[in-house]
């Protein structure tokens, strides 16, 4: 496990997938001077228990503490995103899938 109780396997598989930040794409494979640049660990949605494929994922530092414990659908209507051009449509798959279950959840848990 690492700090963040991430087991190996999944560290693993996560470090090959996300090879450039979820968020707003950039690359980890060449290392930057920039600490907004660098990569970090991220719960998509955020709730440390949730420690899945579908949950953690690789951003970097700058996305990261931008969007905090904001939701994903909140987070994309902020400024920071509108800076950056970081949008629904524009984030990797895994970011995009948790947005919509999280959306579903949303729907169903409204609808009763």
């Amino acid at each position: 496990m690492n700090r963040w109780n991430i087991p190996p396997a999944l560290e693993h598989e996560v470090l090959q997938r996300d090879l450039q930040c979820i968020y707003c794409g950039t690359s980890f494979l060449v290392p930057s001077l920039l600490r907004r640049d660098k990569p970090s660990w991220e719960h998509i949605v955020n709730d440390e228990t949730l420690i899945t494929r579908e949950n953690i994922a690789r951003c970097c530092m700058g996305c990261n503490a931008s969007k905090g414990q904001k939701p994903l659908a909140v987070w994309l209507t902020s400024r920071y995103c509108q800076r950056y051009g970081i949008t629904r449509e524009s984030i990797a798959r895994v970011a995009r899938e948790a947005l919509v279950a999280s959306e579903s959840i949303d729907v169903g848990a409204s609808a009763d």
